[in-house]
């Protein structure tokens, strides 16, 4: 699916299913750090077949939507009210991640344009090695190798994946390595430049989902408690015991299973 925002052509996913002309409720799925919409492909079809608009978006400068990369959270999360907007909105908002952040950032300061998050890896703060800033400042490989090694977890170190036939951590190294020059550098630089969430976290009314991998070592799951602390109201928490970073692509099936639970009560 394509879509225009700010005069800039948007790509997305939609589980094959067209969006337009339906009236059913939108789940708009957003991305992390140096990303874009496959990361969703376990989640976008079964929603897309399950009663739900859903649309995996790639972010400006990601993917196959036009640039460029926008480089604060705050400015991710205007143009997703904004996207919102575009397709007849308000919209339950999936952010892994960065993504989460601007998830989190939009329900605080645009209300309107959201009607639920759901927040998998996501932390009060996310601090970024110095090591895997520096490699991501030069476009160096070695940044989509360390993101690949530190964000999943024991289990996929050893050539498990839900999906038969693919190695997992080789998979999000090469989508790593296919992002533009400078981006994942952008993206990376505007997770550490967020200070923001545990105040946006007090402002947001909407029902929000904490999805959380016990296995974490991006976001560690005690960094969560600060903004599970902070939000208006008790957020439901899912916590994956075996799961890592990339908790939509480790435990898919689960991640889908939270996901449609969150929707189901709102």
């Amino acid at each position: 699916m394509q879509l225009v925002v700010d005069d800039r052509t948007v790509h997305a996913a939609t589980g094959a299913v067209p969006v337009e002309g339906r009236d059913d409720p939108l789940v708009v799925l957003l991305h992390g750090s140096g990303m874009d919409r496959s990361v969703w492909s376990h989640q976008t079809r079964f929603l897309a077949h399950h009663g739900f608009r859903a649309v995996a978006v790639d972010f400006p400068g990601h993917g196959r939507s036009e640039g460029p990369a926008l480089d604060s959270i705050e400015a991710i999360a205007d143009w997703v009210a904004r996207l919102a907007g575009a397709l007849d909105g308000p919209a339950h908002l999936v952010g892994h991640s960065m993504g989460a952040f601007v998830a989190l950032d939009t329900a605080a300061r645009h209300p309107g344009a959201v009607a639920s998050a759901v927040l998998l890896g996501v932390a009060a703060t996310m601090p970024v090695h110095p090591e895997l800033q520096a490699a991501a400042d030069i476009d160096d490989p070695k940044a989509a190798a360390l993101i690949a090694a530190w964000a999943h977890g024991p289990r996929q170190h050893i050539g498990l994946n839900p999906t038969p036939g693919l190695w997992m951590l080789g998979g999000v190294t090469a989508l790593l390595e296919t992002s533009p020059p400078g981006v994942l550098a952008t993206d990376l630089a505007a997770c550490a430049a967020y200070g923001g969430a545990t105040s946006s976290a007090a402002s947001v009314a909407c029902p929000v989902t904490l999805v959380l991998g016990s296995q974490d070592r991006m976001s560690p799951r005690k960094s969560a408690r600060a903004l599970e602390d902070a939000l208006a109201s008790p957020p439901t928490v899912v916590e994956l015991a075996t799961s890592g970073h990339m908790l939509m692509l480790e435990e898919p099936e689960a991640v889908r299973q939270a996901i449609l639970t969150h929707l189901d009560a709102c």
